[in-house]
């Protein structure tokens, strides 16, 4: 895959905003992030409609999982709510023809064994019905988080490795995550690829914090505190769907397409 060039965008209207920013790529919630509720596509005429104009525009998209999930919890009330709304997101995202689905690694809580929630990500796995793609994401605090250290991925992948569904895992690596996790971005991209063959989205985003602050506080690139070069690096190293999450609308984002386009 070559890099091709993104944004989060409007869940409503996301071709509109592809259009006015001259990106080949799109990342959408599916509904409310912050909800429960099964997902449903919000753009004017459904999945069908979706589905259609970006083929017919050649626009790549990226679903993003509500924040809400955690399949690794050992809290039934979290962890089979969650299972069953990564399903219910995936299958959505599939009838959007999308790209893949992104999810964050979640976490256990600071007494739990760590174990137990690699298990349960694979049993998770195990259980989904995988048309497109998840793409687990690195995260950026917690200290029994199941992606925010290169070894908790490891442990991860390991636990995944022998799963029917585990071709069907990817991952997204966020640069302004794997700064506030302490993780030193020059040369990221290779060892993470060495742990899990694959770097299928990057989310490209500056941030307001120091490193290994844990701090998820996205900014505008080259305006935060993350090395512009090293930005620069992990997308011409990943070559691959590259998306922003930095705040603002229109305006801002041309900004920082134009700060990565001149960067890379």
């Amino acid at each position: 895959m070559t890099l091709r060039l993104g944004a989060h965008v409007d869940s409503t209207d996301p071709l509109a905003e592809a259009a006015a920013l001259s990106i080949g790529a799109v990342q959408i919630f599916l509904g409310d992030p912050q909800s429960w509720k099964k997902p449903t596509t919000l753009v004017e005429g459904g999945a069908p409609a979706l589905r259609a104009a970006a083929e017919d525009a050649g626009i790549g998209v990226v679903v993003h999982a509500p924040y809400a999930l955690n399949v690794a919890s050992t809290n039934n009330r979290i962890r089979l709510p969650s299972r069953k709304l990564l399903q219910q997101t995936v299958t959505e995202a599939a009838a959007v023809g999308a790209l893949g689905v992104v999810v964050h690694g979640g976490h256990v809580t600071q007494s739990e064994d760590p174990a137990v929630g690699f298990a349960n990500w694979r049993k998770a796995v195990d259980g989904l019905d995988l048309p497109v793609p998840i793409f687990i994401e690195n995260t950026a605090g917690g200290t029994n988080a199941m992606t925010r250290e290169l070894e908790a991925i490891d442990r991860l992948w390991s636990a995944l490795e022998s799963s029917p569904n585990a071709d069907r895992v990817g991952f997204c690596l966020d640069t302004c995550h794997a700064h506030a996790a302490g993780l030193d971005l020059d040369g990221l991209v290779g060892r993470v690829r060495g742990i899990t063959g694959r770097v299928d989205v990057v989310h490209c985003n500056d941030s307001r914090d120091l490193p290994g602050s844990g701090a998820d506080r996205h900014t505008n690139l080259g305006q935060g505190l993350i090395d512009g070069d090293l930005l620069a690096c992990v997308v011409r190293d990943a070559a691959t769907i590259t998306l922003l999450e930095t705040p603002g609308g229109v305006p801002e984002r041309t900004a920082d397409l134009a700060w990565l386009q001149s960067a890379v």
